[in-house]
């Protein structure tokens, strides 16, 4: 990890994270990848350090990223009456 920090930019750091991350789950399965939670979790949160043109880097799509960012804040945002 401390070799990312020498490249200064901060997209290109975090897409090689989001790559990574997606060779760890695509060598644990094989045909379609399924995510657990803490996966979706950490996908949907970095596609917000991501412009919208290196979504691409994803396993997933776009719509995707955005159901799962929006689950994400659902649950950061309930709250019990």
């Amino acid at each position: 990890m401390a070799g990312l920090r020498l490249l200064g930019n901060a997209a290109k750091d975090v897409e090689l994270l989001v790559l990574r991350h997606q060779l760890a789950v695509l060598q644990r399965q094989v045909g379609r990848p399924m995510l657990d939670a803490g996966e979706r979790v950490l996908l949907a949160a970095l596609s917000r350090l991501l412009s919208g043109e290196r979504w691409s880097s994803f396993i997933v799509t776009p719509a995707t990223l955005l159901r799962l960012h929006r689950e994400l804040v659902a649950v950061a945002w309930t709250y019990r009456r």
